[in-house]
């Protein structure tokens, strides 16, 4: 068993925080096939190693478990959408409004003259955060939209 540490900045207190994290290491038997199905993941992702894309295969199958277990998750809802259109923010803000308790913050950026993005943190039951994002993501003129979700632990 191995020892990492991973260091995490509060920007709150601006201060340095270390995770020490064990590392076990085992082998995987797979078919030849799966192996280079595997190996091109590895270089699509742009992943240092094979062991960062079983980790990461891993940890994004748990939090699907999560999400259709209905447990408390965060993430976000990234929209994209032409500021020209009518009603789209007005819209946007009343939906968000009716789900307060879930919202952590918002953030709009323009892109370009006519095109903005928003991202919306979230954090509750995954039925209520996919409910919320589905209808902002359905409100007339938003061109893409969607909701990425992860583990609160």
């Amino acid at each position: 068993m191995q020892t990492g540490s991973i260091w995490i900045f509060n920007f709150i207190t601006f201060t340095q925080i270390r995770i020490t994290m064990s590392v076990v290491r085992f082998s995987i038997s797979l078919e030849e096939e799966l192996l280079k199905e595997l190996d091109q993941y590895v270089n699509d992702n742009r992943f240092a190693n094979r062991s960062q894309a079983v980790r990461q295969l891993i940890e994004r199958n748990i939090i699907e478990k999560k999400w259709h277990c209905n447990n408390i998750v965060a993430g976000a809802i990234v929209m994209i959408f032409d500021h020209n259109k009518k009603d789209i923010l007005a819209k946007s803000n009343e939906i968000q409004h009716n789900y307060h308790n879930v919202i952590l913050s918002s953030q709009h950026c323009h892109l370009s003259q006519e095109i903005c993005l928003e991202i919306v943190a979230v954090k509750g039951k995954a039925k209520i955060l996919t409910e919320l994002s589905d209808k902002l993501i359905s409100i007339k003129g938003i061109k893409h939209g969607k909701l990425v979700m992860s583990k609160t632990n």
